[in-house]
């Protein structure tokens, strides 16, 4: 009998592929995604990838008298991704409550019903904002928590808090692990699912590739005066299937025991900083297309540079990043055209 996994914001961009990625190794996904930032039809697009159509239902994890009904009719649930969250640093700072409601209440919600419903692991959609700005480079897990710089990144910090505090009071019937991933781009080599935000990009990728394609007339970046090599902020860019095996490896070592503490935290990059200038001239020669760009002034909430030191990752969980920034801008390339119907 597959294992299963429920998947919140499995729609998404990063949730789809990790669909995908588990189901090509045997487990039966189920999903629950309110769409608020993701399209339906993403469930034909893994469906023709995989083969197989995940179980999906909508709903808002919000609700809780809505998420402890689907636990009572799911009993057969044996871990949950928990990537059903807001994500967008600048949009944070301007509408801070709508980040703390979504972000922590999904979370108590879900862990509430794991303990009621004796679901055994959750892997958690951390990020590397919850560093701050890292006194040394390339972070490690050892590295302080810092204060935040935007309302996401302190929701961040919050829930793996909360998922600390939950996790010791279960006192061993909820282990969890805690992936602290850097900035997932690039999509998947069918070019079926890629990262298609609601209305205007609140990320860097997607704001190139649909200015590259003409959706958007210009690029702006944030910063022309950090303390870097060309004056723009420096980030580590992953590949979002890197990204999703390592959750598929996170889920295996909580099935299988194999986690050495309650909670565990890893850093899911490269290891490898590049400013957003380098990554700019790396899609324009990889793709052959100029693109329009500007420097403008910092925005609000964005830290001056941080990558991941890898190591613990790499040796703990038995995972690193297979795809160079040229392979991943390409896939992002591909995915654009793809759905813009560009030859």
């Amino acid at each position: 009998m597959k294992k299963q996994v429920l998947v919140t914001g499995g729609v998404g961009y990063i949730g789809s592929h990790t669909v995908v990625e588990l189901q090509s190794e045997g487990y039966e996904v189920f999903i629950v995604d309110d769409l608020s930032n993701s399209n339906i039809e993403v469930l034909d697009r893994i469906e023709k990838i995989s083969g197989v159509r995940p179980h999906f239902e909508q709903f808002d994890l919000c609700d809780r008298v809505r998420v402890q009904e689907y636990f009572q009719k799911h009993d057969g649930l044996e871990a949950i991704i928990h990537f059903a969250a807001s994500k967008a640093v600048g949009e944070s700072v301007e509408n801070p409550l709508l980040y703390y409601r979504n972000n922590l209440v999904t979370l108590m919600n879900l862990l509430e019903a794991m303990g009621q419903y004796n679901v055994p692991s959750i892997v958690f959609s951390s990020s590397c904002t919850v560093y701050g700005q890292p006194e040394v480079l390339p972070v490690t897990e050892k590295a302080p928590v810092q204060e935040a710089t935007s309302p996401y990144g302190n929701t961040k910090q919050i829930c793996e808090e909360i998922l600390f505090d939950s996790i010791s009071a279960y006192a061993g019937s909820v282990r969890g692990i805690a992936l602290r991933y850097f900035n997932p781009i690039g999509a998947h080599a069918s070019a079926e699912i890629g990262e298609l935000p609601v209305g205007v990009p609140q990320n860097l990728v997607p704001y190139i590739t649909q200015t590259a394609a003409g959706l958007r007339e210009q690029l702006s970046i944030f910063g022309d005066d950090y303390d870097t090599a060309d004056g723009t902020a420096v980030r580590d860019y992953i590949h979002v299937v890197d990204l999703a095996k390592a959750h598929v490896v996170a889920i295996s070592r909580l099935m299988e025991h194999n986690n050495k503490k309650p909670l565990e935290f890893f850093n899911i990059g490269t290891g490898t900083g590049l400013t957003v200038l380098q990554l700019v001239k790396a899609f324009e020669k990889v793709t052959g297309v100029d693109l329009n760009y500007k420097l403008v002034d910092r925005r609000t909430g964005d830290i001056e540079k941080v990558w991941a030191d890898t190591t613990f990752a790499n040796e703990e969980l038995g995972w690193k990043a297979q795809s160079s920034v040229e392979e991943t801008l390409a896939s992002a390339w591909v995915w654009e055209k793809k759905i813009r119907n560009i030859n």
